[in-house]
C-alpha cells in the first residue's frame, strides 16, 4: 500500500480527535483560568490549581480506562452510556460527500486524496451531506477519547491563562479602566484578557501540534487507528517508509501552526504590527 494512501486513511482520525480535544480544552480551560485569576488567593483559585496540577499529572491510559469503565460498563443501562471504542457503530455506512453529490473523482492524484481525506472526517462529512445519524454517532464515539486526550492541554491552558491574567491585572491601565467606572466584565474581558492572549495562543498552537503528533495511548485504548498508533506500529515493525512519511507530515503541521501563531500575534497585539 502506498504511504500516501495510508496517510489519507489514518490522518483524519487523529485530526478529528485532536480538534475535538482542543475545543474541549479551550471551552473548559480558559474560563477556569480567568475565574482563578479574578478570584486570586481564594478557595476557587486553590481548587482550580489543584485540579490543573492533577490533570497534568494524571496518566492518560489510566483516565481512558476509567472513563471506558464508568460510561461503558457501569452506565450501560442508562442514557449516559457511551461507546468504549471505534469511530462509528458497526454497520453504519458513511458515504463520501462527493459520492452523495454525484461527483466523478479519479482514483489517484492530489485532488482525489484531498477529497478522500475530508470525506473521512465523519462529522464534517455528515454535516455537509445532512447525514445527522452519522454526525451524532461520530460525536458519541469521540466523547470519551476527546475528554481523555484533552485533560493535559486543558490543565496547561488553565494554568497559562491564570498566570498571564494575573500579570495583566496588575498593570496601571487596568486600574485606570476600573477608575473610569467600567464594569468588571468589560475590564476583565476587553482590557485584561485580550492583552494576555499572546502566551496563551503560543500554548494553544503547541498543544494542537502535539495532539496532531499522535496520541498513541488514547488511540490504542479506544481502538482508533490514527497517526500515533500507526507510527508506533511502524517503528516496532521497522517500516522506515511509514516512519519517515509520518514524521515529515507531523513536522509540517508544527511549522504551519507556528506560522499561524506568529501571524496571529500581529492581529492580537497592535504593538507587534508597529514593530
Amino acid at each position: 500500500m502506498p504511504v500516501t494512501r495510508l496517510l489519507v486513511e489514518r490522518l483524519p482520525t487523529t485530526f478529528e480527535l485532536s480538534l475535538c480535544a482542543l475545543i474541549i480544552s479551550l471551552i473548559v480551560g480558559i474560563p477556569l483560568g480567568i475565574i482563578s485569576a479574578v478570584k486570586h488567593n481564594t478557595w476557587i483559585d486553590v481548587g482550580t490549581m489543584v485540579w490543573a496540577n492533577t490533570g497534568v499529572s494524571m496518566p492518560v491510559f489510566w483516565l481512558g480506562l476509567m472513563l471506558a469503565y464508568v460510561f461503558s460498563l457501569l452506565l450501560k443501562d442508562t442514557p449516559f452510556w457511551l461507546p468504549p471504542s471505534g469511530r462509528l457503530t458497526a454497520g453504519l455506512t458513511a458515504p463520501a460527500f462527493f459520492e452523495v453529490w454525484g461527483w466523478n473523482v479519479p482514483d489517484e492524484g492530489f485532488w482525489a486524496a484531498l477529497l478522500q481525506f475530508f470525506s473521512r472526517l465523519h462529522i464534517f462529512n455528515g454535516l455537509i451531506t445532512g447525514n445527522w445519524e452519522l454526525v451524532g454517532d461520530a460525536i458519541q464515539h469521540l466523547i470519551l477519547p476527546s475528554v481523555a486526550l484533552a485533560t493535559i492541554p486543558m490543565a496547561l491552558i488553565a494554568r497559562m491563562t491564570r498566570s498571564s491574567m494575573l500579570e495583566v491585572l496588575g498593570q496601571d491601565y487596568i486600574r485606570t479602566a476600573r477608575a473610569k467606572g467600567l464594569t468588571r466584565f468589560v475590564v476583565v474581558m476587553k482590557h485584561a484578557f485580550r492583552n494576555s492572549l499572546l502566551p496563551l495562543v503560543t500554548v494553544i498552537g503547541l498543544s494542537f501540534g502535539s495532539l496532531l503528533g499522535g496520541a498513541v495511548l488514547t488511540e490504542t485504548i479506544f481502538g482508533l487507528s490514527g497517526v500515533g498508533r500507526t507510527l508506533y506500529d511502524a517503528i516496532t515493525a521497522r517500516d522506515y517508509g511509514i516512519v519517515q512519511a509520518f514524521t515529515v507530515v507531523i513536522a509540517v503541521f508544527f511549522v504551519v501552526l507556528n506560522l499561524i501563531v506568529d501571524i496571529s500575534y500581529a492581529y492580537l497585539d497592535p504593538r507587534v504590527r508597529l514593530d
